[in-house]
């Protein structure tokens, strides 16, 4: 997702909580839905946060490196060297980006890397 549209559902998400407290603190017959609005805003605050890039490893994501071409590892980032190339390649949707997939064939785990 966009930093603008993270920023945008966070502060939605926000205004949603806060409308729902304002609706349950008041005592009124829409305390019920003033509870919906506060899980709804706080669903839509939390997304955003937690939601991982594309074709990104947890490492990437949690270390907030830069992206490489396509989402996903960056080119100059070092490669593990428990990862090997595999046969799969894609051409990553949004950006055209050729993608090939690095898989450690003991844990699974994949990542992805932009061919150039």
């Amino acid at each position: 997702m966009g930093t603008i549209v993270r920023v945008v559902m966070i502060g939605v998400g926000l205004l949603c909580v806060a409308g729902g407290v304002v609706l349950v603190s008041g005592g009124s017959t829409d305390a019920p839905g003033g509870l919906w609005l506060i899980v709804l805003g706080a669903v839509l605050a939390i997304v955003p946060v937690i939601e991982r890039r594309r074709y990104r490893s947890e490492v990437a994501d949690k270390a907030n490196l830069d992206p490489g071409p396509g989402g996903g590892e960056a080119p100059d980032a070092p490669i593990e060297a428990r990862f090997q190339p595999t046969a799969e390649v894609f051409v990553d949707p949004t950006t055209g980006h050729r993608m090939r997939v690095l898989v450690d064939p003991r844990s699974g785990e994949r990542r992805y890397l932009a061919e150039r």
